[in-house]
């Protein structure tokens, strides 16, 4: 069974056919309940209407258009009146606070991250491990991961790897020795608490 178009462009195609064949074939169709002639006043109408609206779509565009670039003026202007009034008062705050802005702000100190959480190791084979975490949920923006390990029983920790996301595969790790892993989060301000340990025998 035939279904009933939903797209514009096919109505109206569809609305052509209709006319075209109840004009063609009256003994086909001997009385619809709408006359090719009222349906054609409906078509025409729509069209009318569709005109109207793509013109004023196209009007609309252009106001936009207009306004964004009115924006862009009005923006330009007022950074040119702004970075002269930080300049003759030297950036006082009080000063430019007359003009609804501000003096320059003291810089933050970048944080360290806070801890790596959720550490798990889904994959892992001979001589490899997979490992992904979640990032802290507190400190400063992590700028990469740092992995370690130890030999269980020992407490030396050694980097076996670096990461820029939540996830690393480790490659070439010794076999046959039981080992500890744990990830920290570091930047420029330091490094974070450990994750958990995970233990794998690779």
């Amino acid at each position: 069974m035939a279904m009933f178009p939903k797209a514009e462009t096919k109505i109206q195609s569809l609305a052509h056919e209709i006319l075209t064949g109840l004009k063609a074939h009256t003994d086909l169709f001997p009385s619809p309940p709408i006359s090719a002639e009222e349906l054609k006043q409906t078509l025409d109408a729509f069209l009318d209407a569709l005109d109207t609206a793509k013109e004023q779509q196209a009007a609309a565009s252009h106001a936009v258009d207009r306004k964004n670039e009115a924006l862009e003026a009005l923006t330009d202007r007022m950074k040119m009146i702004l970075r002269y009034a930080e300049n003759v008062t030297h950036f006082d705050d009080a000063s430019l606070q007359v003009l609804g802005w501000g003096g320059r702000r003291d810089a933050t100190a970048l944080a360290p991250p806070g801890q790596t959480r959720t550490l798990e190791a889904p994959r892992q084979g001979r001589g490899w491990i997979f490992l992904d975490w979640k990032q802290p949920d507190a400190g400063g923006k992590v700028a990469a991961y740092k992995v370690q390990r130890r030999v269980e029983g020992s407490e030396d920790w050694m980097d076996v790897g670096t990461a820029l996301t939540t996830e690393a595969t480790l490659t070439d790790q010794p076999s046959g020795q039981q080992f500890v892993f744990r990830v920290l989060a570091i930047n420029k301000a330091g490094q974070g608490a450990p994750s958990n340990g995970i233990l794998a025998v690779l």
